[in-house]
């Protein structure tokens, strides 16, 4: 059978497909050591479709490698349960997932393995991204990630995420890799901000919103049962729920 394209007409007068959430996870490195927290945001690329230029923080979608990844320690058994809320197929193993992806697309992006060093470097890990890490001598250790917030990006996008934001403390870097910053890389500036003055970058709109949740998380002491926040669009109208 062959299928013939629509005509220019046709197609410009049909509906555009919606693009279906990739789940995803973005990691927030927190500085507490000074007087103020200060968070770690990279400048995307200016040629990227998806928010050029924008101070965002490290993160992607999730890859089957992730899965495969030994870890040393585990997620807090709350925040599997947070992670897991609204779902379409729950599990630990779901929620292991997005950890080590944050702490993947991290490293990838910025050179950072967050991490344990003491047992030395992992024994066979998944080709590509993490046979880097295991290289820089890291176990990626979950016991310390938090979870903050899950963002779903709009319909109408170039591209859409089922994002969760999670959070680990700057002393969870178990080493560095030079050289990933750079002109042409995704990211092509780091840098340390203050939290209360990051609201001056330039940020995507959810990045913004994640930074008072943050805020306000570091308020309460990361109370392991508070509610997070759930940001998504229903017929039009932005919602904030909770989880």
């Amino acid at each position: 059978m062959v299928e013939i394209a629509p005509s220019s007409k046709a197609r410009s007068a049909a509906p555009k497909r919606t693009l279906k959430p990739q789940d995803a996870a973005t990691l927030i490195i927190v500085d507490r050591d000074g007087p103020t927290p200060r968070v770690l945001m990279g400048r995307r690329h200016a040629g990227h479709k998806f928010m050029p230029g924008k101070f965002v923080f490290p993160g992607g979608r999730i890859e089957p490698e992730d899965r495969r990844m030994a870890a040393a320690g585990a997620l807090d058994a709350i925040v599997v349960e947070k992670l897991n809320l609204r779902v379409a197929r729950p599990s630990p193993a779901f929620a292991r997932a997005i950890a080590l992806a944050a702490i993947r697309e991290t490293f990838e992006e910025t050179g950072l393995a967050v991490g344990v060093a003491d047992y030395g470097a992992p024994e066979n890990p998944p080709p590509g991204v993490w046979t880097r890490f295991a290289a820089a001598g890291v176990f990626p250790a979950l016991d310390g990630v938090d979870f903050l917030a899950r963002a779903i990006t709009p319909p109408g996008r170039v591209k859409r995420f089922d994002a969760r934001f999670l959070i680990v403390d700057a002393r969870a870097i178990g080493a560095r890799v030079e050289g990933v910053i750079h002109p042409e890389a995704e990211l092509t500036e780091l840098v340390w901000t203050p939290l209360d003055r990051a609201r001056e970058l330039d940020l995507p709109n959810i990045t913004g919103l994640a930074l008072d949740d943050l805020a306000a998380a570091l308020e309460s002491g990361l109370d392991r049962r508070r509610p997070r926040p759930f940001y998504r669009e229903l017929h039009g109208k932005r919602l904030r729920e909770t989880l």
